[in-house]
């Protein structure tokens, strides 16, 4: 470093050209090393429950509920009593053939009374995952508020958004993603 006097009555500190290729070089380290991140696999956790959704998770790894199924391998196998839901692009509206299976899922929780569920919000694989994870989010919570209005009570019920993480079918085709874009019903006692 050399000190320069320029103008009127200052001095500078100039740095010269190894310090700063060094400085330079210590700062794209520092950033490298600080800035990276690894992604996370299903079920390492995350900012919101159980695996890597977003909600109050009451169905735990190795549960009834599609982390469980993604851990044994058995994703998209037999479901439970419940029924699924699917929804349109971007949307997180029910639609209406999907009234008559979310009445089944009531009458079911009815005369199950000490059977909790978890509605899990699930995207397809287009989009960022922040959006997905929060459409999955306002997904889950329309079936969950449907399911109120029909007399299933609200501490019996909790949300979690998968986001598209968790998805039932990986070809990039309408059909596909039209499969994954769906709230799943996981009971637990």
């Amino acid at each position: 470093m050399n000190r320069i006097q320029r103008g009127r009555g200052g001095w500078v500190v100039e740095v010269g050209g190894l310090t700063r290729a060094a400085i330079i070089a210590l700062a794209v380290i520092g950033l490298a090393l600080g800035g990276c991140s690894t992604k996370k696999k299903p079920g390492e956790g995350g900012a919101g429950g159980p695996g890597s959704g977003l909600g109050e998770g009451v169905v735990g790894p190795g549960g009834n509920g599609s982390l469980g199924a993604y851990q044994k391998g058995t994703m998209g196998g037999p479901g439970g009593p419940l029924g699924d839901i699917h929804f349109g692009y971007n949307e997180a509206t029910i639609r209406q053939q999907d009234n008559e299976v979310l009445k089944a899922n009531a009458d079911y929780l009815t005369t199950h009374a000490q059977t909790r569920v978890q509605i899990e919000g699930h995207c397809d694989d287009r989009g960022s995952e922040e959006y997905n994870i929060a459409l999955g989010a306002r997904r889950a919570q329309a079936a969950k508020d449907y399911l109120a209005t029909l007399g299933i009570s609200g501490d019996r019920m909790s949300t979690i958004s998968y986001g598209k993480e968790l998805p039932l079918c990986t070809e990039e085709a309408d059909d596909c993603w039209a499969q994954n874009r769906r709230d799943h019903f996981a009971l637990s006692q």
